[in-house]
């Protein structure tokens, strides 16, 4: 059996990591067995799908690099195919007409819920004759009333579900369109998909798809249902927590190598293996090694990983990802030192790539202004007239590199008496406008010989030295 699984989002809103959870997962299982990756937009919700939103989830694909071998599919334009089943359902007598209306069934639910007894559909309509031509009808799917459904699924192992516990759901609506359980069902069938992988919410709606799979003698896939993405509070993951789609995470400067190694990791282990490579995670991934218990989302976690990532991964592909975090803060990189060179001198500074974007804003943008407390507690007239010698030492500096930019602020401290610390900071302050940066001498390398005489001179404007 060739292992076929699909990822199928609903475009009502941008990717969520618990969407990307549940497609990396059914991707490495598709990559490890050889298999195909297929990726489906359910985008039957009319009033909630936007165009917009399938582009931020095919923007997030691309971004976490999780390729598909077939699609993007789309519902909307299936509909032929649906109707076509539903008759199917409808002549074999799997399918029924309910005409009943929208008041009738709110008053039975208020029965209902008044006797404590689950909402569900009564069958009222089940075995009427009642086929009038211009009311308005619903399709419902008649489900058996004896028997059970057994679920083997891949994480929680074997559930068993009582068919008396199940109602006649609605698979076309009385406007003509399908809804959800009908056409995934009718789209797995057709794209042949051997494994289901989604989220444990999706429990409840699988021995009804099991049941219309079976009305239509189509062979069933095998189901995994992985656990929900739990807050620090022990609730549903949700924005109150924070970021929670990939975009955001994207915008806050995570690599998406961080993202995806922290996702494998959120609910199975490989042993006590904390980093993992791309090829790894297809290497050891098992889907019966996935916990059924909620793991908890820790942001701490994710920016040790998004650490580790910066320092180690090709600078080259750092760049690739650092570059549109100046173009957020308008920045011009194309006058001033390569981006390859801000990440190697910037690498282990930064958890995250805004903050490596922000702490080499200085490299760019022209320094007008310094802050009055900074000015005040390192640029008194002491350290002026120990910027002042070392701008005319940086001047002579005909190589300039960090090794002779160095040795020219080592002899000018040599020359005045001073601790290199007493130089260093000041200096700082002068041509960055804080007080971290990479090692002085770098960082004045990196400005570039021009640009760090200017800000010198701009500070020392109007210094007279005492005589």
């Amino acid at each position: 059996m060739s292992v076929r699984t699909r990822f199928a989002p609903s475009p009502t809103g941008f990717l969520h990591v618990g969407g990307a959870r549940t497609a990396l997962y059914s991707w490495l299982f598709a990559r490890q067995t050889g298999g195909q990756f297929i990726l489906r937009i359910e985008d039957t919700d009319l009033e909630r799908s936007t165009p917009e939103a399938v582009d931020a989830i095919l923007e997030a694909m691309a971004w976490l690099d999780l390729g598909w071998d077939e699609g993007p599919f789309y519902q909307t334009k299936h509909f032929d195919r649906y109707r076509a089943v539903a008759d199917q359902l409808l002549a074999s007598g799997d399918a029924y007409r309910c005409y009943c209306s929208k008041e009738r069934l709110e008053k039975l639910r208020e029965e209902q819920s008044a006797h404590k007894e689950k909402p569900r559909y009564d069958g009222h309509c089940r075995d009427a004759l009642d086929t009038r031509k211009d009311a308005s009808f619903v399709l419902r799917f008649r489900n058996p009333l004896v028997g059970e459904v057994v679920i083997q699924d891949c994480v929680r192992g074997e559930v068993v579900v009582q068919n008396a516990e199940l109602d006649d759901l609605i698979i076309v609506r009385s406007d003509g369109t399908p809804t959800y359980n009908f056409t995934v069902v009718v789209d797995d069938w057709d794209m042949k998909v051997t494994h289901v992988i989604r989220g444990d919410d999706h429990l409840n709606n699988t021995p009804r798809q099991i049941n219309i799979l079976k009305a239509l003698n189509a062979d069933l896939p095998i189901y995994a249902h992985i656990p929900m993405i739990l807050g620090s509070d022990g609730k549903r993951l949700s924005k109150r927590h924070g970021a929670v789609s990939v975009q955001q995470y994207q915008t806050e400067g995570i690599l998406p190598q961080a993202l995806l190694n922290y996702l494998v990791r959120l609910g199975w282990s490989h042993g006590d293996q904390e980093i993992f490579s791309r090829e790894e995670m297809i290497q050891y991934f098992k889907l019966d090694q996935v916990n059924k218990a909620p793991a908890a989302f820790n942001p701490e976690k994710l920016l040790w990983l998004n650490q580790h990532y910066i320092k180690n991964l090709p600078v080259e592909t750092i760049v690739k990802h650092l570059t549109p975090q100046f173009a957020v803060l308008n920045i011009d990189t194309t006058e001033g030192p390569s981006l390859e060179k801000i990440v190697i001198a910037q690498r282990d500074r930064a958890k995250t790539l805004v903050e490596m974007a922000e702490k080499s804003a200085f490299f760019y943008q022209d320094l007008t202004e310094i802050d009055p407390s900074l000015k005040s507690q390192h640029l008194n007239m002491e350290s002026l007239a120990a910027l002042l010698v070392l701008r005319t030492r940086l001047t002579d500096v005909s190589t300039w590199i960090a090794s002779e930019i160095h040795e020219a602020i080592v002899e000018t401290t040599e020359a005045l008496g001073i601790k290199l610390g007493k130089l260093a900071q000041p200096l700082r302050v002068a041509v960055t406008g804080g007080t971290t940066s990479p090692s002085i001498d770098v960082t004045l390398e990196l400005m570039g010989k021009l640009r760090v005489l200017e800000r010198l001179g701009r500070v020392l404007d109007g210094y007279q030295p005492e005589r």
